[in-house]
């Protein structure tokens, strides 16, 4: 696969005063889902929108294969485009709808009417091909805008926000619905949204997105595992950041002085002296003091605080000292109650660090943070 199939190069955009992207550089590999993630206000959207041709940057180049579309014009973008809402025509049958590219582009009636069933069997609307869109479900509704935008085969797929609507256990189902599919048609998609489980779940790479600008790119896994900045290591998933010392032992060997404990860890820091140590909640495992034979060394007496039930699972706050963490238990699990004692030990593999100056690493293509829409 073409490591430069889209390149996105230096864009900025500003609205007025308001920074909404500044010097966004990144390259999308031909076949892959990409997500951009981030808040509102991030400009995800507005990235997308200069890739669909719906805005122009200020400066910088967008590239396809090598060739410059940054002024072309959406119609000769050949990018099929979901947006929120779906933005499906409400006087037209769903075949109407997903034929409509098709008819738009001149295609040979024949071609139609063979490609509409192609990709109404592909997304299993077949059954409802004469209804109008306000006879459809919320979940209906996206795979007719999905169909659409497949219909003429598309070079890439923008969907912003697409399952913004929808509540949370069809929003799963369509989640697994939109991972066969592009592994089904082949063709890149470029997925906008704020919400981290959802690219966590459908993404091969991540662009997390803050003021403007790029914070870190990476796989699901990598971003999780190892953020390169507090941003990052708070916006993505639960995360406890705590205010600590690295230090290399006698044999090279990273530990962590917090909270008077000193803590191994068996992943290597470019760098010694105060940091930010995370450590995800479900990485730590928590026992009752007494419900355990194991020894004391290398774990961490607390106090819980508070428990919250979440069905499949359960966080629990402990204090330590005068600082607290967050520890996930499966529901299996029976949670303490406040007041109880317990045990706390770290999963070495999974701790990571962060300078305390929270600098942005050029491997995540940022700077300093900057006012944006």
């Amino acid at each position: 696969m073409s490591s430069s199939f889209l390149t996105i190069d230096s864009i900025c955009k500003r609205y007025g005063l308001l920074r909404a992207l500044e010097a966004v550089s990144l390259d999308v590999t031909q076949g892959e889902f990409l997500t951009l993630l981030g808040p509102s206000g991030s400009g995800k959207s507005t990235l997308l929108a200069i890739l669909a041709g719906f805005a122009e940057p200020d400066q910088g180049i967008v590239r396809l294969n090598g060739r410059d579309i940054t002024r072309l014009a959406p119609e000769a973008r050949r990018f099929g485009v979901v947006p929120q809402g779906y933005g499906l025509f409400p006087h037209l049958t769903v075949y109407e709808n997903i034929a409509f590219p098709l008819r738009v582009r001149r295609s040979r009636s024949a071609s139609i009417n063979g490609r509409v069933r192609q990709v109404m069997e592909l997304l299993q609307i077949g059954s409802v091909k004469s209804r109008l869109p306000r006879e459809l479900s919320g979940g209906q509704q996206q795979r007719v805008a999905l169909a659409r935008a497949l219909s003429f085969e598309p070079d890439l797929l923008l969907l912003d926000e697409p399952m913004s609507a929808l509540d949370a256990l069809l929003r799963r189902d369509l989640q697994a619905e939109l991972v066969r599919l592009h592994r089904q048609v082949g063709t890149t998609f470029v997925y906008v949204t704020h919400d981290q489980q959802e690219a966590l779940a459908l993404s091969d790479r991540i662009v997390v997105l803050n003021h403007g600008r790029i914070e870190q790119i990476g796989t699901p896994r990598s971003i999780y595992a190892q953020p390169a900045t507090r941003f990052v290591a708070n916006f993505l998933g639960k995360n406890n950041l705590l205010q600590a010392t690295a230090a290399i032992g006698p044999l090279g060997r990273l530990h962590f002085h917090w909270n008077g404990h000193r803590i191994a860890a068996g992943v290597t820091a470019p760098f010694e002296g105060p940091c930010s140590l995370t450590i995800r909640p479900e990485a730590i495992v928590l026992t009752k003091v007494g419900h355990s034979s194991q020894g004391t060394k290398d774990r961490i007496l607390g106090t819980v605080v508070n428990h919250t039930f979440h069905g499949a699972s359960a966080d629990v706050i402990v204090a330590v000292g005068h600082e607290s963490l967050t520890v996930t238990l499966t529901a299996a699990a029976s949670p303490p109650v406040p007041g109880d004692e317990v045990w706390l030990a770290f999963d070495a593999e999974r701790l990571w660090c962060l300078p305390e100056a929270d600098t942005i690493s050029p491997a995540a293509s940022a700077t300093s943070p900057e006012l944006a829409a």
